[in-house]
């Protein structure tokens, strides 16, 4: 699964390479809780990706490639200048059903099949996050509205994400650890990583992850590392990526490398 359309630059499904028989789901980013100046909306999402991801993109990237699913991503780090923060609602209840009937308008306008949990700031007391990100999920579900839930932790926001996976992990279909923010840049420090990570939340749920000329281990040296991971017993359940946006703009010398071999070695277990 890869990340696509937080930068605002005019990015496209069609350009990213997609081969059969593996399901590949691309992440729009973001849908936040919060008007334009960044001012929390009390659960009224609105999405704020790249305007060239239209609901009729989606649509036809999903008829051409029947394995292709999407997802909205909630919240990221920030809004232009402004850093987003989970707050505490008011009235917790409230929140829910709002971000319920606001996702639901942006689910079904724009063909989504699931969501993903990337809030990345919080403050100190955030006991209302686990409970209403929780439910958001469990009601989104159970409606049918949504079939996939991912949550994207990273080295400082695992405490209230194993909370929510501790409370609601029956209803988190995968973990996007962002391993990239963890400062590993050798195989044998990314397994120790993904060892830790693996005993916080469920094993089988955690994914790999890297991001494109950027953090963390680079290169050819991330599908070493995937192999290493095999190698000790850990199975690959998908691979995350962020981001489609890097892909085309910043890593101009391979473009869509990472998403073809990715797909390759989920497809094959070995490196083509």
């Amino acid at each position: 699964m890869e990340y696509i359309g937080a930068t605002g630059k005019p990015v496209t499904f069609d350009e990213v390479p997609i081969k059969d028989g593996i399901d590949f789901h691309f992440i729009l980013s973001f849908a936040i809780d919060a008007d334009a100046s960044g001012t929390p909306q009390n659960g009224n999402f609105k999405p704020y990706w790249s305007p060239t991801l239209t609901a009729d993109a989606v649509a036809a990237v999903k008829s051409k490639h029947t394995n292709v699913k999407a997802l909205a991503s909630l919240s990221g780090w920030s809004l232009g200048s402004t850093t987003l923060r989970w707050y505490t609602p008011e009235n917790n209840q409230i929140w829910i059903a709002n971000a319920f009937k606001s996702l639901k308008s942006i689910i079904e306008t724009y063909h989504l099949d699931g969501i993903d949990v990337d809030y990345e700031n919080f403050p100190k007391h955030n006991e209302s996050f686990s409970y209403c990100i929780g439910e958001l999920i469990t009601y989104l579900k159970n409606q049918s509205v949504i079939s996939v839930a991912t949550i994207s932790p990273y080295r400082l926001t695992t405490i209230p994400y194993i909370q929510l996976f501790d409370a609601y992990g029956d209803v988190i279909d995968y973990v996007n650890h962002q391993f990239y923010t963890d400062k590993v840049r050798t195989t044998e420090a990314y397994l120790e990583d993904f060892r830790l990570r693996t005993t916080e939340f469920a094993g089988e749920k955690v994914l790999p992850s890297y991001e494109i000329d950027g953090r963390g281990i680079q290169g050819d040296a991330f599908f070493d590392a995937l192999r290493v991971l095999m190698e000790n017993g850990f199975d690959i359940n998908g691979i995350m990526l962020y981001s489609v946006d890097a892909s085309a703009y910043t890593n101009l010398t391979r473009r869509f490398y990472y998403e073809v071999k990715s797909q390759e070695f989920l497809l094959n277990f070995t490196i083509i």
